[in-house]
């Protein structure tokens, strides 16, 4: 199903529906009510917004934050009772703070359809990430062939199934526009981003990482950490593999929630490779939308 494109409702009924927050700047008798399960806080540079999908387009309806316990600042927001009639739909995005463009960002993370008055919201709904990403697999070997040879296979992680040629370790959902994958190596001092991407049968944003040997590095995410001295990490011991998915612009250095695969790593030489469990369900948010019409 294609992944809905918004219009903005022109000058003139926002005038008239929403103030400068998109929220109420007069007469209004309308209520959007919000609530969330796992909806995370985001870094101090970004927000969460409404949006009621109504037949002129999308119409913003409030901005708010979320605290380090999961709580919105806001939850009830007054809107136009002429835009709360016609609302059929309502998405969730994450908007810059500050400068923002008045169009919804590309950042959709939560959608649903209003069956009366209210709305299940999910990631997978088609106009937030278009998947549940339950069906996300992913293996990975431990190998750090930029070494050479006789590397130690502790030192670097990759996600591929070895043949003639490899294969990709990952099979996953096209992600849309606002996000990317990133993958993390976890150990006691927190988590260390081993590089974004969008093709999982491609190397990711930062190739084999500036921690790797000369040699060259396969064509897949990964990273090898062999130098500087300092920089040199066994990962079969006390280490976790992560992927999650990440707003795109990111709203913070560390992991967002959304960890659809995870994986404790094992002392395991290459070519076995160590498959990722699927943890989609425990790490993605879900909430509901109410309409006062």
């Amino acid at each position: 199903m294609k992944r809905l494109e918004f219009l903005v409702v022109g000058a003139a009924l926002f005038a008239a529906a929403c103030g400068d927050d998109g929220t109420d700047a007069g007469a209004t008798d309308g209520e959007l009510t919000i609530t969330f399960v796992n909806l995370p806080a985001l870094g101090p540079d970004f927000v969460y917004e409404n949006w009621l999908i109504t037949s002129e387009g999308a119409v913003a309806s409030g901005r708010f934050t979320v605290d380090s316990e999961g709580e919105p600042s806001e939850s009830t927001f007054q809107v136009e009772q002429s835009v709360v009639d016609d609302a059929s739909r309502y998405v969730l995005t994450i908007e810059p703070a500050v400068g923002d463009d008045p169009a919804p960002a590309d950042t959709h993370i939560l959608a649903g359809d209003f069956e009366g008055d209210t709305a299940a919201l999910t990631i997978g709904h088609p106009d937030a990430l278009a998947d549940d990403f339950t069906s996300a697999t992913g293996e990975f070997i431990l190998a750090a062939p930029t070494g050479g040879p006789d590397a130690p296979y502790e030192y670097g992680i990759w996600f591929l199934i070895p043949g003639e040629p490899p294969s990709p370790g990952f099979a996953l959902p096209t992600l849309p526009p606002g996000w990317a994958y990133e993958g993390w190596i976890v150990d006691a001092e927190g988590p260390l981003s081993i590089g974004r991407f969008l093709d999982p049968a491609a190397p990711d944003s930062d190739g084999p990482g500036v921690t790797a040997g000369p040699e060259d590095a396969p064509p897949f995410p990964g990273q090898d950490f062999l130098m500087p001295p300092e920089e040199v990490r066994d990962l079969s011991t006390g280490h976790m593999a992560v992927l999650s998915i990440e707003p795109e612009p990111d709203d913070s250095p560390a992991p967002f929630i959304l960890k659809p695969l995870v994986r404790e790593i094992e002392a395991v030489p290459a070519p076995d490779t160590q498959v990722m469990q699927n943890d989609a369900p425990a790490t993605s948010p879900t909430g509901s939308a109410s309409l006062s019409r």
